[in-house]
């Protein structure tokens, strides 16, 4: 489907040969929508023109303006502000624009297969707590931008990296052996995840005591916290555990397992899926060929203590840590080792890692030493970095254990979404079923669209109470919006009224708000381009929220099923039922649902 400016740029092109006798290729026309304080639609910028037009830009404008209204049915009226064009299209190019979509149906929107396989990793969870609000943010982004990146014609896998191995699992299980007594998520009715999270916060607890109490003793504050007995007690269960210690292993199986099932239960509550998940423990060794690679090539070196560096200090950076004295690897040597592992087992032409942005330099290292490790993708590495979430009393910690659990939060979401719902007093007709139901689709709807209508990059406050009104920019608003069209529509059913295709006609009248929604529903393929573009869903996220408001003030002022001109009903039901499927569609990406009642 031609769009509106592809649309202005091929009349233009012929408006200009038949003129001035020039060829003109359309790609160097610059056609742009209309600034609101000018009347138009799309504007030509005529300056580029003069050299062929050999008049200035108020008479080029003029000329050509004049030519397209008399000789393009779609065009009646123009104005020309300096060297620019404004073209106002007549109602006949938006009712064939409409019928367009109308005719494109599911595949509206849907852009080209591009051929390119990108792979998003997202959550990568530590196996010592359960997940919160800031993994939530994490997640969630990486499933919306997975899944607008699918809409723009790319082959996207979502992969998890578990990092369930290292200091920090270490940390709890030491805690459950000191202190656990043998509980189990069976013995006590907690999840799994949260269980081990406790123990994460009681090793905090003794090694703040442990090192307070060396402090009291004379010892400074440093070397406290590294003579703590309980931290030296976990450095010594990693070294076990990497060396293959039966029981330490047995134990780390166990209480991981704890974890992963709690992980399960709550991605499955947020309706996300994964392509694949990778293990830290699975992983950790790859990047240690790489580190002797580099010692070979003389591009890492290594230390008396036997640690080993890369130098990068001659790039504006520092010296970078690749192992440690005893052997053990960091998270960039496993880094490393999974990105040459992945772009080799599948080929990718993009290897996206949605993390923080406290994570900034790790990232900008991991590209730069796998450039002087010769790989040549390394500039296919992308970081999605985003900012923290915050509430309204500050940051979270997990190791105080002050953290919003994602679990409470999304039951929290629930609750509140059901008080809201009861009060709107529209569901008493719900069996208990479809309320459950209900509610569950308004709350993920609110806390999705809260955070995922921010961009990325910001850092955001999120207020939970604020997310679920079914006022404003929210998602309750636009699936309330969506609701309201589904009802409109079986009340016409209900009449025998249907949405009928074939009223769609050129000279249908236009309203000057029903050309404004034929504008934004035909926005949305650009959108989609524009936020695969950006990796912010956020862009999807907007244009949703515009669309809906548009469609309420247009409800607000239509009376839309008191309409007496049968056609132009017809039309009507054929233009919000359109409003609804993009919407639909929109929110799909998000991740979220919409719902036909509320």
């Amino acid at each position: 489907m031609i769009t509106p400016d592809n649309f202005i740029a091929s009349k233009a092109a012929e408006a200009v040969k038949a003129l001035y006798g020039a060829d003109i290729d359309t790609a160097a026309l610059q056609v742009q929508v209309t600034r609101k304080e000018f009347e138009g639609d799309y504007t030509l910028v005529v300056f580029p023109l003069l050299k062929v037009s050999r008049k200035n830009p108020e008479a080029t404008g003029t000329e050509i303006g004049e030519w397209l209204k008399s000789n393009t049915g779609e065009i009646d009226g123009y104005n020309v502000i300096k060297g620019f064009l404004n073209i106002s299209f007549s109602n006949v190019y938006w009712n064939r624009l409409f019928a367009g979509i109308v005719a494109a149906g599911d595949g509206f929107g849907r852009l080209p297969s591009t051929g390119r396989t990108v792979m998003v990793e997202f959550s990568s969870p530590n196996t010592n707590k359960p997940l919160h609000l800031g993994h939530i943010r994490n997640i969630l982004l990486g499933w919306s931008v997975s899944r607008l990146l699918e809409a723009n014609g790319h082959d996207v896998m979502k992969v998890n990296l578990v990092n369930d191995r290292g200091i920090h699992i270490c940390k709890s299980m030491l805690a459950w052996l000191k202190t656990g007594n043998g509980e189990t998520p069976e013995s006590s009715g907690k999840k799994g995840d949260h269980l081990v999270g406790d123990y994460y916060v009681a090793y905090s607890n003794m090694y703040k005591a442990q090192v307070e109490e060396l402090m009291k003793g004379g010892m400074s504050k440093e070397d406290a916290e590294k003579n703590a007995p309980v931290q030296k007690e976990a450095q010594e269960m990693l070294r076990k555990w990497e060396q293959g210690d039966e029981e330490t292993v047995a134990l780390w199986k166990k209480m991981n397992s704890w974890v992963y099932d709690g992980f399960d239960k709550t991605y499955d509550a947020l309706g996300i899926t994964f392509d694949r998940t990778y293990y830290e423990s699975q992983t950790y060794l790859l990047g240690k060929a790489l580190v002797q690679k580099g010692l070979e090539m003389g591009i890492f070196e290594k230390d008396p203590d036997g640690t080993v560096w890369c130098d990068l200090t001659s790039d504006g950076l520092d010296r970078k840590l690749l192992l440690r004295g005893d052997g053990t690897s960091v998270y960039m040597t496993q880094d490393l080792g999974t990105a040459e592992q992945r772009f080799s087992e599948y080929n990718l032409d993009e290897h996206i890692y949605v993390v923080g942005n406290e994570q900034n330099y790790h990232f900008q290292v991991l590209k730069l030493i796998l450039k002087k490790l010769g790989f040549a993708w390394a500039d296919n590495i992308h970081h999605l970095s985003y900012g923290m979430v915050e509430l309204p009393e500050g940051k979270m910690k997990s190791r105080e254990g002050t953290v919003v659990d994602a679990d409470d939060l999304l039951e929290k979401m629930y609750t509140t979404a059901k008080e809201t719902s009861s009060e709107l007093g529209k569901i008493d007709n719900m069996d208990a079923e479809a309320q459950d139901k209900l509610f569950r689709m308004i709350s993920l709807g609110a806390l999705k669209y809260f955070i995922i209508k921010v961009d990325p990059k910001k850092t955001m406050l999120f207020d939970p109470k604020e997310s679920i009104d079914f006022n404003g920019n929210t998602g309750p608003f636009i699936q309330y919006t969506h609701a309201r069209i589904r009802s409109i529509l079986r009340k016409a059913a209900e009449r025998g009224l249907k949405t009928d295709k074939s009223v769609l006609s050129d000279d249908m009248p236009l309203s000057a708000k029903e050309v404004r929604l034929v504008k934004l529903i035909n926005q949305y393929p650009a959108k989609i381009a524009e936020g695969g573009e950006a990796y912010s869903p956020a862009v999807i996220a907007n244009y949703a929220y515009e669309l809906a408001k548009e469609f309420n003030q247009y409800y607000h002022d239509t009376p839309i099923l008191r309409e007496e001109d049968e056609r132009l009903l017809k039309f009507r039901l054929v233009l919000i039922d359109t409003v609804a499927d993009v919407l639909v569609k929109a929110m799909d990406i998000l991740g979220i649902s919409l719902p036909d009642r509320m």
